[in-house]
């Protein structure tokens, strides 16, 4: 929504498992958010503190807002919760809807839809969001391995 909690976190949890899997020559991966609450702004101290407690680098991530080149530039467009999905879903042109997904659809051990907004919780509650993060990106490195194999091939 902001850019300053779940996205900085799912972007520095995904940047590391691309780069621990040696794929960072063939995947980009960036966060932005919904709404222009906090652009400009660092991520939030207690997304930052829990980062940093399991090895994530995310200090220097400055919030933005989604833009159209977005849309056309990006594979996926992974969102949080339904709320920021229905808001993309009404910017983004029907030609790149099919990139809008949420990013709990790939988590392999957490059943929930949607990753919680910890913005008004406590330091376990941006625990809880990498849990589900870290889940959910796994799943998406498993297509993304998949995907760059079929593209080295062609």
């Amino acid at each position: 929504m902001g850019n300053i909690c779940r996205s900085p976190s799912a972007e520095g949890v995904f940047r590391q498992m691309v780069s621990d899997a040696g794929l960072t020559e063939l995947v980009t991966v960036d966060s932005a958010g919904t709404h222009g609450f906090h652009l400009g702004e660092a991520p939030d101290a207690r997304a930052l503190a829990a980062a940093s407690k399991r090895g994530y680098q995310i200090d220097q991530r400055v919030a933005r807002q989604v833009c159209a080149e977005d849309f056309k530039e990006f594979d996926l467009i992974l969102v949080m919760d339904w709320e920021n999905l229905s808001a993309l879903q009404q910017q983004c042109p029907k030609i790149y809807h099919h990139k809008l997904m949420l990013l709990m659809r790939f988590a392999n051990e957490f059943e929930e839809a949607t990753v919680p907004d910890p913005y008004y919780g406590g330091p376990d509650a941006f625990g809880k969001v990498l849990d589900y993060i870290e889940d959910a990106c796994q799943g998406v490195l498993e297509l993304v391995r998949k995907r760059s194999t079929q593209y080295q091939a062609a």
